[in-house]
């Protein structure tokens, strides 16, 4: 395996020595002007909730740095909306009220800026502020086996054989997914058919990498594909990791909307998760900050 993962101890005492930083020391840079914002927005007897739509693979690590953010920033709370990025783009767009979108993929929050190529933002949507958007995280794709497993399923090139060999039950994500559109990259790089092999009842599917994980995890399925963070949150040990010849990376955007209703809390929040502080709490699950 290509990647060490953290053990679930070691991220715990990551989460809460962040925790314990927030009251220790005082932050540089973007984090230091987001406290002095929030302290005015205190002072002056306001309160912000922020909405913000993110990737479901982003669950565990949002909610720990929004709880170290909020104690710095008693005046900020939070409304998060977990689900797969294309189902938050659908959202969006429907008028759905967000300040801050962020994305498993590319694809979806191009979707929604209009500066994207035509080709990607096919109806012309203009939702998201491009002068905030940044590439804030990179992912890994694993495979993932349910523990005690005696498939013999040890490598995606032992995968593509039982699958062509019809002999297993494979799990991914549906194809307006990230994580499924990276799985569908993979089956295509080792010749695959997935119509074919969907119709031979060879794969299942996960509407959200959360549901995919838990297939595995529980042992309704042979195998499956999912994010290197979301296997170390279920407790998985990945069997291998996809290359980026396989399926290219996995980059997560983020950005504030426009028609967001606090955008400049917005705005301060996305400079936070920029911060070595926050770079910390996403690290310690698999992520890479960017």
């Amino acid at each position: 395996m290509k990647t060490d993962l953290i053990s679930r101890r070691s991220f715990l005492s990551v989460v809460g020595a962040v925790g314990a930083a927030a009251a220790l020391t005082a932050c540089g840079g973007a984090a230091s002007s987001t406290a002095s914002s929030a302290a005015a927005s205190e002072a002056a007897g306001e309160s912000v909730e922020l909405i913000v739509f993110a990737a479901a693979s982003l669950t565990e690590t949002l909610n720990a740095i929004a709880q170290d953010y909020s104690a710095e920033n008693p005046g900020v709370t939070f409304r998060f909306n977990f689900d797969s990025s294309g189902t938050l783009k659908t959202q969006i767009q429907e008028g759905a009220d967000c300040d801050l979108f962020l994305s498993a993929g590319q694809k979806q929050m191009n979707q929604l800026d209009i500066t994207s190529s035509a080709d990607v933002n096919t109806d012309g949507l203009d939702f998201v502020d491009p002068s905030t958007r940044v590439d804030l995280l990179e992912n890994k794709v694993v495979l993932c086996v349910p523990e005690g497993s005696d498939k013999g399923i040890d490598s995606f090139d032992a995968l593509a054989e039982h699958l062509k060999a019809q002999d297993i039950l494979f799990c991914m994500g549906n194809s307006d997914v990230p994580v499924g559109q990276y799985t569908q990259k993979i089956l295509a790089y080792y010749d695959l058919d997935e119509e074919a092999l969907a119709a031979a009842g060879v794969i299942t599917y996960g509407s959200n990498v959360k549901e995919v994980t838990t297939q595995i995890s529980e042992g309704s399925v042979d195998a499956g594909v999912v994010y290197c963070t979301d296997a170390y949150s279920a407790g998985l040990t990945p069997v291998d990791e996809a290359t980026a010849e396989m399926c290219g990376q996995v980059i997560y955007p983020a950005a504030v909307l426009k028609a967001a209703p606090n955008a400049e809390a917005a705005r301060e929040f996305l400079a936070y998760l920029q911060t070595d502080r926050a770079a910390t709490v996403f690290e310690g699950v698999g992520f890479t900050a960017m």
